[in-house]
């Protein structure tokens, strides 16, 4: 096992960053909430969680250990695999999502994309004592987010938030769609990770 990852970072997007470690490239997978962590930074080091299968090796990094441990909490309910539980981080903060399990609030675990009604009972029924008791509430302190800015224009706002969907696996005509439809209604204050958020929602 791979305990954690520390180099300097080579390349960077919302869905994933590449870690140059003494000349070897790790390919590691990643929420919008680490990427809220790392944004500007030019070297990191993320806690790791390989996850092995026949036909690939994924790794998937965390920039806190509280979040890793959230993460492994949601891919050990049955039907919440890797890139579901990502998405759940992407989504809401880990704060958020602990909350919304702890006081089995239905309607925000609902709200992610691809978590339906019998997901988000499993996942409160099986998880509700088990919420680590260092993962803080929804309105916990620190870099959120909602923190990540851009001066981007529009169109390439919505590039970038389109790749990052699609890395997440969803669909791209759908997304593109529902982007534009975000977009239209905006002020022009939405950041990149506002954008991908408020896509993702069911």
């Amino acid at each position: 096992m791979i305990a954690y990852i520390e180099g300097n970072i080579a390349e960077k997007t919302p869905t994933y960053v590449i870690i140059d470690c003494n000349g070897l490239g790790y390919f590691i997978k990643i929420s919008l909430h680490t990427f809220a962590q790392i944004k500007d930074a030019s070297r990191t080091k993320l806690h790791t969680y390989l996850q092995i299968k026949e036909d690939a090796h994924t790794l998937y990094g965390f920039a806190e250990t509280k979040e890793k441990n959230l993460f492994e909490l949601l891919i050990s309910v049955s039907g919440v695999g890797t890139n579901t539980a990502i998405a759940m981080l992407s989504s809401v903060s880990p704060g958020e999502i602990a909350d919304a399990i702890r006081g089995q609030k239905l309607p925000i675990l609902k709200s992610i994309k691809g978590i339906g009604a019998k997901t988000a009972e499993r996942i409160i029924l099986e998880l509700k004592d088990k919420m680590p008791a260092d993962l803080g509430s929804a309105n916990e302190t620190g870099t959120s987010i909602s923190a990540i800015s851009t001066a981007s224009p529009s169109s390439q706002l919505a590039e970038e938030a389109l790749r990052a969907l699609m890395g997440l696996g969803f669909n791209r005509a759908q997304m593109e769609t529902k982007i534009g439809d975000i977009l239209k209604k905006s002020d022009g204050s939405l950041t990149l990770s506002d954008l991908i958020k408020m896509a993702m929602k069911n």
